[in-house]
Order: C-alpha cells, then sequence, then structure tokens
C-alpha cells in the first residue's frame, strides 16, 4: 500500500437492501485491513465498520471527517446525490459503485429512482471521477445511464476466503439422511432461477444413479411445483428440499457437496454463491449469463452451460459427473482463483488503486477536482 487514505463510505438504508448490499460492509472492512481510514454515513453506525481512532460515527459529520476520497453506492441513489456534493465542497474524487440490482424497497426504491434519473443524474454524472462495476450488466448498465465507457472499471463482489474455504463439513447433510454425491443449488426456488431446467436434466441423467443427490437449499413461490414437478419425473427420492442455510452453516454444506449448479434464466441472479462455492473448493456448473459467465472461464473451475437449455444441462451434468479428476482439478483452480482474483483483499486492492490514480488525476488539476456546474442546492 502506497498511501493511507481517510475513506467516506456514503450509502442509504435502500442501498443495503439490494442483494449486493453486503459489499460496503465487506468493503470496508477490508479497506480497514489494508491501513485506510474508513468511516461509513447515511446509515446506522453499525452497519459499516470504521477505523476505531476516528470520532464515533454520528459524530462530526461528512464534512468533519474530511476525506481524501469519498465511494457512493448507486448513481441515481439519494446517497450518491449527496456524496457528489460532499466531494464538490471538498475538492475530493468521487468513486461511485454500481451493482444494477433491483431494490427491494418496493414502490419508494422506484420513486427514488424515478426521482434521481430526473433531478440528480446528471449532476452526480459530472461529479465522478470514476465507476465500480460489479459485473458486466452494471458496466452496460453505467454506461447506459451516460457514464464514459473509460471511467467504467468491473470489480466484482468479492468472497471471505477465511470462512469459505476447503476442509469444513456440516452435520445438515447426515441429519437429513444424504449421502454420495451431491449436486447443490442454493437461492430462491422462484422464476428466473431456472430450477426447472435443473430438476429436468437431473431426472434425465444422473438422478437415474443410486449415487447421485440434488439438493436444493431455499423457500421461494416455485417450491410446491417444484415437488409436484420431481414426483412427476419419478426422482422424488433423489431430490431433497432444504431450508436456506444460515451464512455460517453455507460454508460446511458446500464442503459436503460435489457441484453446485447456478441454472439462471435471468440477469436478475447476482451469482453470489458462486464465489463461495469457488473459495471451498467446490467446482460450479453455471449458466453462461453475463454475471456468472463473468466469474470464471469455461473448464477452469467448472462448466458454463447455455441459459435455460435442458439438453446443454443434461450434456454437462453428464460431463461433470463422469469425471472425478477433472472435478478435482476444477475445484483446486477454484480455490486459487478465489484467494487470487475474487478474494476481498483483491477486490479492496482493486479500489486501492482506482482511488490513488482517481487522486493523483486530482492532484495534477491543481491539487483538486473543479466545482462540476449546477449543483443541486443544498438542504
Amino acid at each position: 500500500m502506497q498511501t493511507a487514505l481517510r475513506i467516506a463510505l456514503v450509502l442509504d438504508p435502500i442501498n443495503l437492501r439490494t442483494k449486493a448490499g453486503g459489499h460496503a460492509p465487506m468493503l470496508a472492512r477490508a479497506l480497514l485491513g489494508r491501513g485506510h481510514h474508513v468511516r461509513g454515513f447515511g446509515v446506522p453506525a453499525a452497519a459499516i465498520p470504521h477505523s476505531a481512532s476516528d470520532t464515533p460515527p454520528g459524530e462530526g459529520g461528512l464534512r468533519g471527517f474530511g476525506a481524501d476520497a469519498i465511494i457512493a453506492y448507486d448513481a441515481l441513489s439519494p446517497s450518491a446525490v449527496r456524496g457528489a456534493r460532499a466531494a464538490d465542497k471538498q475538492g475530493v474524487p468521487l468513486l461511485l459503485v454500481e451493482s444494477a440490482m433491483k431494490p427491494r424497497g418496493g414502490v419508494l426504491a422506484r420513486l427514488w429512482n424515478r426521482m434521481g434519473r430526473i433531478l440528480w443524474g446528471g449532476y452526480v454524472r459530472a461529479r465522478a471521477a470514476g465507476v465500480i462495476a460489479l459485473d458486466p450488466v452494471a458496466a452496460r448498465r453505467a454506461v447506459d445511464m451516460g457514464f464514459a465507457p473509460e471511467l467504467v472499471r468491473v470489480l466484482p463482489q468479492g468472497v471471505d476466503v477465511a470462512q469459505f474455504r476447503p476442509g469444513l463439513l456440516s452435520s445438515w447433510l447426515p441429519t437429513h439422511r444424504v449421502y454420495g454425491r451431491i449436486l447443490l443449488y442454493v437461492g430462491r426456488l422462484d422464476d428466473g432461477r431456472g430450477i426447472e431446467v435443473l430438476v429436468d436434466a437431473f431426472a434425465k441423467t444422473v438422478g437415474q444413479r443410486l449415487d447421485w443427490n440434488l439438493v436444493l437449499a431455499g423457500e421461494g413461490p416455485r417450491e410446491l411445483s417444484l415437488r409436484a414437478r420431481v414426483d412427476r419425473l419419478g426422482v422424488a427420492s433423489r431430490v431433497h428440499f432444504f431450508p436456506r442455510p444460515q451464512s455460517d452453516e453455507l460454508p460446511g454444506l458446500m464442503g459436503g457437496c460435489t457441484l453446485l449448479a447456478v441454472p439462471a434464466t435471468t440477469d436478475d441472479v447476482l451469482g453470489r454463491q458462486i464465489p463461495r462455492a469457488m473459495a471451498c473448493g467446490l467446482p460450479v456448473v453455471a449458466s453462461d449469463r453475463p454475471r456468472l459467465s463473468a466469474l470464471f472461464k469455461d473448464e477452469e473451475c467448472g462448466l458454463l452451460i447455455k441459459s435455460g437449455d435442458v439438453a446443454a444441462w443434461e450434456a454437462g451434468l453428464i460431463k461433470a459427473a463422469g469425471s472425478p479428476a477433472k472435478r478435482m482439478r476444477w475445484g483446486t483452480q477454484a480455490r486459487d482463483v478465489a484467494v487470487k482474483v475474487l478474494s476481498w483483499d483483491r477486490i479492496a486492492e482493486g479500489v486501492e488503486e482506482e482511488l490513488l490514480a482517481l487522486r493523483e488525476d486530482a492532484v495534477k488539476e491543481d491539487g483538486g477536482v473543479e466545482l462540476a456546474p449546477d449543483a443541486p442546492a443544498s438542504e
């Protein structure tokens, strides 16, 4: 690390309620671990780890923190315009983080999004020095919103490689008397997840064998229809429905499985379980959706399979199931990629590089970033 920076993370509760809402707390922890001073603004003090030596959260305010750089989430959110105003007044770079995920705030979230486009989207774009997109879908959205492509850098959501690691075991599988080779799905049982495709492909291939089981760990509106489907396909004894595991239970569950399946049929699926599985050394079979295929290469840590194509999934499952040596190699490479590319320390290193480059650019402009025109009036 070259310089210890004072980094302000500006959010609002809506940011934390998206599927990517865990990004800010984990990034803050990783930046702290790299020696930077970090504070969160706009959310409860306990939501974002902060530097113990600094003024307690809630005291002094954003201006009093004296940030060297400001990170704000979602270019159309209220937190983005707050971060843009602060960056304007303090003459420091503003780095936006864009997830392109649908917020879970319902009508209020959609209203804020529409207001952002109309009232402050242009100002935030003019003030932002850079954009971190969490995946290619988010990068395309940022460009569609008017950000110059050269300002956008893709850095995926990270994974805690200490929590998720090889060799962990869980009592879940033996408790439910699930043994042998296990194909695992973790997530909501809902539309767009491709679970019907997975079930159909499993039933026609490895589900015919006594040594393979499919575990669906999650809840959702499609559960009853999925239970009826596996009954109709004659594989009810090979398909097991588990409740969604808690975060501390998931590493052990992954450690006891053979493959992780992510059969998404839409880009609403972020693929958060893929880096976790990779960190556990668990090979992955996933749809070739842009968000998922950005996380690993085909035949490197598993297989990328045509989205929504049952025949392609049948072929993929047969291929993955047919070679234990190949699965072992995929698992080893998956752990290696997780540590070297997807760990939170590597993600924080990328953010650090971006912030230092933006500060250097600001210094070249006579020691600061010029005030963007037409700034919205302060509250």
